[in-house]
């Protein structure tokens, strides 16, 4: 449902852009407000025109753009509510993952060889000959 809106929401918002720059301009824009004893309410807002079909067309289209905005607002809102901690239930801690890992760096305990030492490397000791 959301997708949709979303779709028809785009689709809305390009047409009303079309529609709004296929219209004319009603005046001289910024240049038309000044001098003079005053500007008119006819040279803030433009004058008064026949209403076309391009007219209707953006009041219809942006109508519609608000309205499909506020549906779409209205759907996320309702599904993103945080729900109770309580409603769900206490849950256990998670079990640990692995076993701890031993620490290269810690000194082997005397009478072990080090880690990572194989018994080939250490150092070899001479027995003396019997005689």
């Amino acid at each position: 449902m959301f997708t949709l809106l979303l779709i028809l929401l785009v689709l809305d918002a390009a047409l009303l852009t079309t529609v709004v720059l296929l219209q004319s301009g009603t005046g001289g824009g910024l240049a038309a407000m000044g001098g003079g004893a005053g500007p008119s309410t006819d040279s803030l807002f433009g004058s008064r025109q026949a209403t076309t079909l391009l007219t209707r067309a953006s009041w219809w289209t942006g109508g519609i753009f608000l309205v499909i905005s506020l549906l779409m607002s209205v759907i996320s809102s309702r599904s993103a509510t945080p729900e109770s901690i309580l409603r769900n239930g206490l849950q256990a801690p998670p079990a640990p993952v692995s076993a701890p890992v031993p620490n290269p760096l810690q000194q082997a305990p005397a009478g072990t060889p080090a880690q990572g030492a194989s018994p080939s490397s250490a150092p070899a000791t001479k027995t003396p000959a019997p005689k």
